[in-house]
C-alpha cells in the first residue's frame, strides 16, 4: 500500500475513535452500578456488570419518584409511523403533481412550500398551540402526528420532486395514449418506480420525527403522553442525578434510530445514489 493511502486510513481510524468515543462512555457508565460511577473513573470498565441501570430507565422505581420510559416509548411509536407513513405519501403526491402537471401557479406553490423548511419551529410555538387548542389535538398524540405531517411536507416534497423529474416523460405520455388518467399514472407507474425515493424520505423523517424534543415538550406537556426524548430529560432526579440510569436511558432512546440506520442504511445510500435528491 502507498503512504498516502496508509495516512488516510491511519486519519480515518483516529477520527473514528474521536467520533465513537462518547458512545464508549456511554456504553460502559450503562452498564455500571451507581457506586461505580464517578468522573475520574468513567474510561474504565465496570467491574461487574449490571444491567439495573435499563430495568430502571425502563421500568422505573415508584419510590423514589423515577419515571420510567416504557410507556413513553411506546408513545413515540404511536407517534413515528403513522407521521412517517402519511408524510411520505403526501410528499410522494405533491412531488408528482408538481412535475408531471403543470398548471398554472406550479412554480410559484413549490418554493411557498419550501419556505417552511426555513421556518424557526420556535418563531410559530405560539399559534400553534393555539391551534392545536382550537381543534381539540393540543396534549394528545394525534395532535403531535399532525405537526410532524404538516412540518414534514416541505422536505418530502422537495425529495418526491427531484427523483420525478427523473422519470421520462415519454413514460407518461405513452400512459397516456393507453387511456392511464392522472391518478392511474401515478397509482400505476410513478408510485410503483419510487420506492428509491420512499426509503430515503421513510428514514429522514423517522430519525428526525424520533428525535424531536422541542414539538414533544411543548406540544404534549402531559407527561402520560410525551415521546421518549423528554421522558429522558425527565429522567433526571430533582437533587442529583444517577448517570448510569442516564446513560441506560439514552442507549435505550437512541437505539430504534441505530437499528434503522445499521438494517436500512443501503437503502437510504441507494435511493440517494438513485437521484432521489439531484438537483437539490
Amino acid at each position: 500500500m502507498r503512504l498516502g493511502r496508509l495516512l488516510i486510513y491511519f486519519f480515518l481510524i483516529l477520527f473514528a475513535i474521536f467520533y465513537l468515543t462518547p458512545v464508549y462512555v456511554l456504553v460502559v457508565t450503562s452498564l455500571k452500578s451507581f457506586a461505580e460511577v464517578d468522573l475520574k473513573t468513567m474510561w474504565r470498565l465496570p467491574k461487574t456488570i449490571s444491567f439495573e441501570s435499563f430495568i430502571q430507565a425502563w421500568k422505573g422505581d415508584p419510590k423514589r419518584g423515577l419515571r420510567g420510559l416504557a410507556q413513553n416509548f411506546m408513545n413515540s411509536v404511536y407517534l413515528v409511523i403513522p407521521a412517517t407513513i402519511l408524510s411520505a405519501f403526501l410528499g410522494s403526491m405533491n412531488g408528482y403533481v408538481l412535475t408531471k402537471w403543470r398548471f398554472k401557479g406550479a412554480d410559484i406553490i413549490f418554493p411557498m412550500l419550501l419556505f417552511g423548511m426555513f421556518i424557526p419551529y420556535q418563531s410559530i410555538l405560539i399559534p400553534l398551540v393555539e391551534v392545536l387548542q382550537k381543534i381539540k389535538l393540543y396534549s394528545t398524540i394525534p395532535g403531535l402526528i399532525f405537526v410532524h405531517i404538516v412540518y414534514g411536507i416541505p422536505i418530502t416534497t422537495l425529495i418526491f420532486r427531484n427523483y420525478y423529474f427523473t422519470i421520462p416523460s415519454e413514460l407518461i405520455e405513452a400512459a397516456k395514449i393507453d387511456g392511464a388518467d392522472f391518478i392511474g399514472i401515478y397509482r400505476r407507474i410513478a408510485l410503483p418506480i419510487s420506492m428509491p425515493a420512499f426509503a430515503v424520505v421513510m428514514i429522514w423523517q423517522f430519525t428526525s420525527i424520533w428525535n424531536d424534543f422541542l414539538f414533544g415538550l411543548v406540544v404534549a406537556p402531559n407527561p402520560s403522553v410525551q415521546p421518549i426524548t423528554v421522558a429522558l430529560n425527565n429522567l433526571a432526579g430533582s437533587y442529583f442525578v444517577q448517570w448510569n440510569i442516564q446513560m441506560a436511558g439514552a442507549l435505550i432512546t437512541a437505539l430504534p434510530p441505530l437499528l434503522v440506520y445499521i438494517f436500512l442504511g443501503r437503502y437510504f445510500m441507494r435511493g440517494l445514489l438513485s437521484g432521489s435528491l439531484s438537483g437539490v
